[in-house]
């Protein structure tokens, strides 16, 4: 795992405005715009959640094509993006996740009678439970 991944990415301008958007070293790395400003925004975010999930996958992640070896369409430009891994990697791990669960009503009525915040609880009980500490690890 590497701190900073720089990629070229593919802008591909269409007649009606819409820019999309694509990796050319990483296939399913995708996404457009209707604005270079935006592109750039929306490619970065594109490339930080793709890293990222090929990281917690465990799959390789490939060396970037040079800018020059990158064939080009009619109305298409690469630009160089990059991601700052250490940001993404801590922006996901404090992301918060939806779980679902089931409690009897005669309890779940109880414990909102007593104004019980189900999430902190439970946030609390899994850490006791596991022995954590802090709120990262």
């Amino acid at each position: 795992m590497h701190d900073r991944y720089n990629f070229p990415a593919v802008f591909h301008y269409n007649p009606d405005g819409r820019i999309g958007i694509y990796f050319p070293d990483l296939p399913g790395c995708v996404s457009q715009a209707t604005s270079d400003e935006e592109g750039i925004k929306k490619a970065t975010e594109a490339l930080e959640l793709h890293l990222f999930g090929m990281e917690e996958e465990g799959e390789p992640i490939p060396n970037p094509s040079r800018l020059s070896d990158i064939d080009l369409e009619a109305g298409e430009r690469t630009v160089m993006i990059s991601a700052i891994m250490p940001l993404v990697r801590d922006a996901m791990e404090s992301k918060a996740v939806k779980k679902t669960l089931t409690l009897p009503y005669w309890l779940n009525r109880a414990a909102e009678a007593k104004g019980i915040n189900f999430s902190a609880l439970l946030q609390n009980a899994i850490r006791e439970s596991l022995g954590i500490q802090d709120d990262r690890r």
